[in-house]
């Protein structure tokens, strides 16, 4: 009761002020054409010499609100078009429609949007801040990457093209169970992963594929206050955005093949659906098949991805988008380091095993079925006001064999492996409401946020006992036991078992409301105000042997969240100063707490919190040819679950106790360039230094294995001919620098050093107006490197890529 009347409290606050306050501006609107008469889209339309500016939607359309009687001049820019202007004269109140045809056709035009956005530069985001903010309004980082930057680096693995984001380190990949099995990465010094499609919360329990990607945005920081405590993370999250239909009708087809017996099949195929033209659709699909590089595995999927549009008039719009995705794959090769003992062994190097040896078979795989669907209904309430109804729901399974080796006994060359067999299916629905409005109290200028959402969720477990298969000497390659391993071998030792299996249900709903408010204090100054409420309700898990609540998964709690932000212009739609202070939280399982003689501890656990501290500079200069963002941030993190030695009638007991704390903070550059045309640059730098401040005794001040290494570089430099009879021939060149990282840093067991590497990869490419070749190697030095949070988790080597696409 409590929760729904801060609810109710919030909104009437909110609308009444609205309703009170919005005074009687001007507003400027129209569209954008190209010389052939079809909608120019991503346009930026401005005032001259004032910081207003917006750009064109995918119909072309574009509109500036809150704005003073005057006489202004219009202006419209893009890369590599000519600026024009055009003079008017605005009254109060007066909606004035202003359009404008370009000199350019559409095709010369796509051709100009594709250059731009293989630079992955951005001119703004609507889902970064669930609003319209250009990157120089906004006072959190983010980086953006786009499509074209995953066709340009031919792009097959989905978290390859997140290592063009600085910071970002993948720590973990994908094991194919629905627990802390998907692929993982860290930022800011904290683990994430793939949690949101479209701002709304899309997991999987394989792999995500990115022929379906319009662009992938990273949130740097803490991103609780519009995005819950569900399924973010204290160091940032990062958002997938889809494609979405065109109205124009066209396409390509591709296949690619390399290294591994890779095959690959791609489609992307879009236009009007209706004669009317009202109606878009658009369908990716993607098949590909992969043999892994060691002694035994693979990887096969299959993604399809419908979307359509209803532009039922020019207020109301409704996207329908889709992926049906299927995976099969065999347990990568996962080595678990010992956590109770000293290690023998302190670096890969030392253990001397051959990595090459996968200790599994082609018959234990793993299936990773995923749905996800979603429902976008937009609706202009006014000139002024916007209303967004999302609905969505995901599904995700695991269904087979999960395996993993163990270093378990006192020597390091005895692997134990084990092995267990999934059946689970997670489900989550999610209802969210928002309205984005623009107006005025005075001389300031609102950009209003209002929302509310209800995420529900789902977790079924059917798993078998986990059972230890067998021990495989790593260092001796004679071992007999290492044939051994078969589906029917495995089927017969579970079978054998004697301890239980697990069966299970767990269901969750999560109420919660924010706003969010950017203010113009002046044509050079803002400042943004955010604020959430979370109403987190657990039913329970439900033990389906015994048919009851397992003790203290039962629990209701209430969370608070807030953002604010200032930015200055040093030098308007150039140069902004920015700082931030962004709280956020996650939602923490129960944990089980030992017996003790004077009564029982719960183990119902609080939301663990960060708060960020943030400042930094971005810029756009040239023309928009140079972007710069360079930041330091410092992240405290409390309510960390800590072991707590507790002496009770002379007997020691650990409980769990939540007065952890972590402080995580560091320096962040990304620099995106293009100097001259047809050279493009993406370049970055992170440094971070983490440490647990209050902890259990083995880990206390020391660096968390979670947070990654300090020290992540990551360049890329393009280069195609422009004009002339190999217009579109280039290449590009790049790779990644990664520190030495601390697996494993405990005094219980010592350090475990994965080495620093540098990994260079180039492509090759022509790009013609209806066709594009191209091929490309990766890991060109054929570097051994590892990635894994108290794991051995040996990657890729060397691969080639060759690549031919049909457009249409």
């Amino acid at each position: 009761m409590k929760i729904i009347l801060r609810f109710t409290l919030l909104l009437f606050l909110v609308t009444g002020l609205q309703t009170v306050l919005i005074a009687q501006q001007g507003t400027l609107q129209g569209k954008v054409t190209t010389a052939d008469g079809k909608p120019a889209e991503g346009i930026t339309v401005g005032i001259a010499n004032k910081r207003w500016a917006t750009a064109t939607n995918q119909q072309g359309e574009y509109k500036l609100t809150g704005i003073k009687p005057g006489a202004y001049t219009i202006r419209i820019t893009a890369v590599g078009l000519k600026p024009v202007d055009k003079t008017i004269t605005l009254n109060d109140g007066e909606i004035l429609v202003t359009d404008f045809i370009l000199t350019e056709n559409h095709a010369t035009l796509e051709e100009v949007v594709i250059a731009a956005s293989k630079r992955s530069t951005t001119i703004g985001s609507e889902t970064v801040a669930k609003m319209p903010l250009s990157r120089l309004e906004n006072p959190q980082v983010y980086t953006s990457l786009s499509n074209n930057l995953i066709k340009e680096q031919l792009t097959t693995d989905f978290g390859n093209v997140l290592k063009n984001t600085p910071g970002l380190y993948k720590i973990q990949s994908n094991r194919g169970i629905n627990t802390d099995g998907a692929s993982s990465y860290t930022v800011r010094g904290f683990r994430t992963e793939v949690s949101m499609v479209d701002g709304v919360p899309s997991q999987t329990n394989g792999e995500f594929d990115p022929v379906n990607v319009e662009r992938i945005e990273v949130l740097k920081g803490p991103s609780t206050t519009l995005y819950g405590g569900a399924v973010t993370s204290l160091g940032g999250m990062i958002n997938v955005i889809s494609k979405k239909p065109i109205d124009t009708l066209g396409g390509e087809i591709s296949y690619s093949t390399g290294s591994y017996n890779l095959n690959r099949f791609t489609a992307d195929i879009y236009g009007p659906a209706n004669k009317e033209g009202n109606v878009f659709f658009r369908l990716n699909a993607a098949y590909q098949n992969q043999q892994s590089w060691q002694d035994a595995g693979f990887r096969k999927s299959l993604l399809i991805a419908p979307a359509v549009e209803i532009r039922a008039n020019s207020r109301f719009r409704i996207n329908l988008n889709a992926e049906f995705y299927s995976a099969e794959m065999t347990s990568p090769s996962t080595v678990f380091l010992n956590r109770t003992r000293q290690f023998v062994a302190h670096t890969p190097d030392e253990l001397g095993f051959n990595w090459k040896r996968s200790y599994t078979t082609n018959d234990l795989t793993m299936k990773t079925p995923t749905t996800n669907m979603r429902a976008h209904a937009t609706y202009k309430i006014s000139n002024n006001w916007t209303s967004q109804t999302i609905l969505s729901s995901n599904t995700r399974k695991s269904d087979g064999y999960y395996q993993y080796e163990f270093i378990r006994k006192n020597t390091d060359d005895s692997l134990e492996r084990n092995i267990s067999i999934y059946n689970t299916i997670n489900t989550a629905l999610d209802i969210q409401q928002n309205f984005t409005g623009n107006f005025n109290t005075g001389a300031l200028k609102h950009r209003l946020l209002i929302g509310l959402d209800y995420v529900h969720t789902r977790m079924n477990n059917d798993l078998s006992t986990q059972v230890v298969f067998d021990f495989v000497n790593g260092t001796d390659i004679l071992d007999k036991n290492y044939g051994k391993i078969s589906k029917y071998a495995v089927d017969q030792k579970i079978a054998a078992a004697t301890d239980g299996a697990t069966r299970n249900h767990t269901s969750t709903d999560l109420y919660s409301a924010y706003i969010s408010d950017v203010v113009d204090l002046t044509d050079n100054l803002i400042a943004m105000i955010s604020l959430r409420v979370d109403g987190f309700d657990s039913k329970g898990t439900r033990n389906h042997y015994a048919d009851t609540i397992i003790k203290d998964t039962r629990y209701s709690q209430t969370s608070f969240s807030h953002k604010y932000g200032l930015l200055y212009q040093l030098v308007r739609n150039k140069v902004s100063l920015f700082a931030n202070y962004m709280n956020g939280f996650i939602y923490l399982q129960p944990i089980a707490q030992p017996a003790i003689p004077t009564g029982t501890v719960s183990g119902v656990m609080k939301p663990q919190h960060a708060n960020q501290f943030e400042g930094g500079v971005k810029l756009e200069l040239l023309n928009n040819k140079l972007n710069v963002t360079a930041s330091y941030y410092d992240i405290s993190a409390t309510n960390m679950v800590r072991a707590e030695p507790t002496i009770i009638d002379n007997k020691s007991y650990n409980i769990n106790v939540q007065d952890g704390t972590q402080y995580s903070k560091g320096f962040e550059l990304e620099v995106q360039a293009s100097p001259v045309n047809g050279l493009n640059i993406l370049a970055g730098y992170s440094y971070n230094d983490s440490k647990l401040t209050k902890a259990s005794a083995a880990i206390d001040g020391r660096r968390p294995a979670f947070a990654g290494p300090a020290n992540l570089a990551n360049a890329w430099i393009t280069y195609s001919l422009p004009t002339g009879k190999l217009k579109g021939l280039g290449a590009g060149v790049g790779g990644n620098y990664v520190d030495k990282h601390l697996t494993a840093n405990s005094a219980a067991t010592g350090v475990f050093t994965l080495p620093s590497y540098t990994l260079l990869n180039g492509t090759i490419f022509y790009d013609a107006r209806w066709y594009r070749l191209g091929v490309k190697v990766d890991n060109a030095t054929d570097e051994l490197y590892f990635a894994g949070q108290g794991t051995l988790s040996p990657q890729m080597p060397r691969t080639f890529t060759a690549n031919v696409t049909i457009k249409f």
